[in-house]
């Protein structure tokens, strides 16, 4: 297994896998990732300065990804915890851990000194590893994400 950064030949793959793991946990809401029109174009919207998405292969199929974005209108030395999202097949071997390890380690690099992320209560198992992150909850959402259908959120200290 390998996780290496999003290729263009990605988007296809990664967008399915996001839709369905959102359609598993009955979490295919409005004002979520599922119809968010950049799922479909996330090696284009990660070129974006201080971003970065990385993707978990084995034997050249994919089998999740996640990353780091600088969401609009959070404070400068926040980033976000984005479209973290595996395989039903992929979980439960170290694979998330991975991601959130290396996304961790870049959102360090580039100075930030605070993860925030979004999510909602149909994720269960994905918000537990959060809190075994470190990640704290608050009580509203920071910045402007664009995805109001999450009610979940929370921050994690670098």
């Amino acid at each position: 297994m390998i996780i290496r950064n999003i290729q263009p030949k990605d988007n296809a793959a990664i967008a399915s896998i996001i839709r369905k793991c959102l359609e598993e946990f009955n979490a295919n809401k409005c004002g979520t990732v599922y119809y968010d029109e950049t799922t479909d174009h996330l090696y284009e919207l990660f070129q974006t300065p201080q971003s970065t998405y990385f993707i978990a292969e084995e034997n050249n199929m994919i089998l999740g990804g996640g990353g780091i974005y600088p969401s609009k209108g959070l404070p400068e030395d926040t980033c976000e915890l984005v479209k973290m999202y595996l395989l039903p097949e992929a979980r439960g071997k170290g694979i998330g851990a991975a991601i959130i390890n290396k996304s961790i380690e870049f959102a360090t690099s580039n100075g930030f000194k605070r993860i925030y992320l979004e999510s909602m209560p149909e994720l269960k198992k994905a918000i537990s590893v959060y809190e075994k992150f470190g990640f704290e909850y608050i009580y509203e959402p920071i910045g402007d994400t664009g995805h109001h259908g999450c009610d979940i959120w929370m921050t994690k200290q670098l």
